[in-house]
């Protein structure tokens, strides 16, 4: 196995990330390094390296190519410095753009690719990857048979892990970037939460037994009472856009791990617990007494929503 390469364009996945790389490389001997690319890089960089990186790659021409986030322009940034620092193995946030990013890169690289990656353990100089199948019922162990690997991996899968004496260097390097075939015309800002739900202490999740998007002002009175975010299930997200879909948990959205999570009218699907089920505790309420989330959950309380909320609410306000 070579050396292992992160990239993220979300620094805090790419951390995480590359703590784990580093505990990889540990036990076969390579190297960890990092791809810095978009904005304010020269400082980006300096903390790559305080977080463990041992080389992080700057673009030193073509960087103005990146400042659009164009996928095809970064996949073939990340396969050029991929080259240069004899990677094998790439491991990218399980974002958005990350899924993109990773099949794009590895037909550059000729590469083995797996999505959605939630666990990785060394084996006998194989990276064997787990992954939620047949709609996150099951987990699979998969691994890459090819020369080399690009691994995206869920957000929230690792921690962070500062070393205790970091210490790598910063490479400039010079990447031949084509100007894409397809031209960007115009663009506009797509309205989008400033929190990360995946970072919160206190969740109040909400489901389609809510009823309407009228009744969501209950549910903020709730989470900010308990000082909480609001997250959700993919239907009140994606079909009724009741909330954001940067608010969205499960298969299709974040995996969290809050302290408290309360589950509002949601049946409990293995799509939505996957995101969910590390929450250290988590209260359901729901009229169907039979309704999977009970078995996922700590406490249940079957009943109607509309009333146990407001009730909710008031007694932890007095």
């Amino acid at each position: 196995m070579g050396n292992i390469l992160i990239f993220s364009e979300n620094d805090r996945v790419a951390y995480s990330l590359l703590g784990k790389g580093l505990e990889i490389a540990s036990e076969q001997g390579s190297t960890v390094g990092a791809a810095v690319l978009g904005a304010n890089l020269k400082d980006r960089a300096d903390e790559y390296v305080n977080q463990g990186a041992q080389r992080v790659y700057l673009p030193a021409q073509g960087k103005e190519m990146l400042e659009s986030n164009d996928a095809a322009a970064y996949a073939e940034a990340i396969a050029q410095i991929a080259r240069e620092f004899q990677a094998t193995v790439i491991l990218l946030g399980c974002t958005r753009q990350g899924k993109e990013l990773a099949g794009r890169l590895a037909q550059k690289l000729e590469a083995g690719c797996i999505n959605d990656v939630n666990g990785m353990v060394l084996r006998e100089g194989q990276i064997l990857c787990e992954r939620y199948a047949l709609g996150g019922a099951t987990v699979m162990t998969q691994t890459v048979t090819a020369s080399a690997a690009v691994i995206s991996v869920m957000p929230g899968t690792y921690e962070a892990v500062s070393p205790t004496a970091p210490a790598g260097e910063i490479v400039e390097i010079n990447l031949n970037l084509k100007p894409d075939k397809i031209q960007v015309m115009e663009r506009q800002t797509k309205a989008a939460d400033s929190v990360d739900i995946a970072e919160a202490e206190i969740l109040v999740c909400v489901g389609m037994g809510l009823g309407d998007s009228g009744k969501m002002p209950m549910i903020e009175d709730l989470a900010g009472v308990l000082g909480a975010e609001i997250g959700s299930t993919k239907p009140v997200a994606t079909d009724q856009k009741w909330v954001s879909e940067e608010r969205l948990i499960g298969l299709s959205g974040k995996k969290c791990k809050p302290q408290l999570a309360i589950c509002l009218g949601i049946s409990g699907e293995i799509q939505f617990v996957v995101g969910i089920r590390e929450a250290k505790t988590i209260v359901a309420v729901n009229t169907d007494e039979n309704a999977p989330i009970f078995s996922t959950a700590d406490y249940g309380i079957v009943g109607d929503l509309n009333q146990v909320v407001p009730k909710l609410t008031a007694l932890i306000k007095s």
